[in-house]
């Protein structure tokens, strides 16, 4: 079963290795083109390198007999997210003190924050063999399997789900300061200063672009980037949302995203309905896992987006996305960006940090239909065709062959 598994990975990451090089092509304006490649070189991530690196000890593993799921594993899961909690906590601890808002032995606090560091990266195999393992299972019991069901006749997870829990790349996005629209996106170094992210930033700004600088939670990458400073919930969701792209660039609505992506064809529609689909099908995915292995006996507080003051955040995100889509078409720029800018402090007294909100923060984050920063109907037209689906596999065949906004009213009709 593990060499049949090596076998199709291997595939895969041939297949995965070929498509980068479309992903990172650039259309029209050469000489933004230009400065945007000399601003962003020092800091370009090189996913290539990155994932020759990564088989490679991958590989090693394999040939070492280390590709077993340990007897220990599901402690060893348990240890490591307790670890995550206590690094959070003590990442807040050392930025207080070099602050000076705070009073600690700033020494002590970064040995033990070392040591820590340490102990998830020995453990990490074995969390990350563990949680395949469980999303598999979860893929296997919604008959969800392989895009390429009418050549792969058995039973296998194509593209196999293969992750590494490691800091992902940061992500430059940049969008048309008169309209909200990702034209452009960079992967970035995974430890990047505040101070060089607002450089790059403050490069690139000017009367035609927004940019700003996104940390990652994941990426799809083969082996998917899972970021490894997060909670078990949203590790799991990653996992399969990652996985859910990989899947999708075999069928038409993610062979179009990758035309998107690439600049070849433009359509920030289908992006919208691929980077939806993904989340929504990756959060049932991630959802059963978490029920069958994972979750406690208490409310979800944040699951509403509502604190106990009764601050939504997720309404409020709502209504700023809105006013800005109104500002922006009347051609009053100016006046939205100083709108984004005091609703920015205002959700940051709320306890809702955010360090830039502007066009290239929602182009990013608004790509999700179903999330609180987008506007789009295409969430709740998604969201409608799932609740007429039987199960998630016939959700899943019914929105793989969507190349159009169209398709998707004609499918909802």
């Amino acid at each position: 079963m593990i060499k049949s598994q090596w076998k199709t990975k291997l595939l895969f990451i041939i297949v995965a290795l070929s498509i980068i090089p479309m992903m990172s092509g650039c259309s029209a304006e050469q000489d933004f083109d230009e400065r945007l490649v000399t601003i962003t070189e020092p800091y370009r991530f090189n996913i290539g390198q990155w994932e020759f690196r990564t088989v490679l000890g991958e590989f090693g593993e394999f040939l070492s007999g280390g590709n077993e799921i340990a007897d220990n594993a599901t402690s060893a899961a348990a240890t490591y997210f307790s670890n995550v909690e206590q690094i959070k906590r003590l990442e807040w601890q050392i930025k207080a003190v070099k602050a000076g808002s705070r009073q600690g032995d700033l020494t002590a606090l970064e040995e033990e924050y070392d040591e820590l560091r340490q102990k998830n990266a020995e453990l990490a195999g074995d969390v990350e063999r563990l949680l395949e393992s469980q999303i598999r299972e979860a893929l296997s019991e919604q008959g969800i399997y392989n895009p390429l069901h009418e050549y792969i006749r058995f039973n296998v997870h194509f593209p196999p789900v293969n992750f590494k829990m490691e800091k992902p790349p940061h992500l430059l996005v940049i969008s048309p300061r008169d309209r909200i629209e990702s034209i452009r996106e960079v992967a970035l170094l995974p430890d990047m200063t505040i101070e060089e992210m607002e450089s790059i930033e403050a490069a690139l700004d000017s009367d035609y672009v927004s940019s700003l600088v996104v940390e990652l939670g994941g990426m799809a990458t083969y082996p998917s980037f899972v970021t490894d400073l997060a909670d078990v919930r949203f590790i799991l969701d990653t996992i399969g949302e990652e996985w859910l792209h990989q899947y999708l660039t075999f069928t038409p609505l993610g062979f179009y995203y990758v035309l998107d992506l690439a600049g070849i064809r433009p359509d920030y529609e289908i992006a919208t309905i691929n980077e939806t689909v993904a989340s929504m099908v990756s959060k049932e995915i991630g959802g059963a896992v978490y029920a069958k292995y994972y979750a406690q006996n208490e409310e979800d507080e944040a699951a509403s987006g509502e604190t106990e003051s009764g601050f939504d955040f997720n309404r409020e995100m709502r209504e700023i996305r809105k006013a800005v889509d109104d500002y922006l078409a009347r051609g009053e720029i100016e006046q939205a960006e100083e709108f984004m800018e005091q609703k920015r402090q205002y959700l940051a007294e709320h306890g809702y940090h955010i360090r830039k909100l502007n066009q290239a923060y929602f182009a990013f984050h608004g790509t999700y239909a179903d999330s609180p920063t987008s506007i789009s109907p295409i969430g709740v037209e998604l969201k409608k065709l799932r609740s007429q689906s039987e199960s998630l596999s016939d959700f899943l065949e019914d929105v793989v062959g969507i190349t159009s906004r169209q398709d998707l009213a004609e499918k909802l009709q």
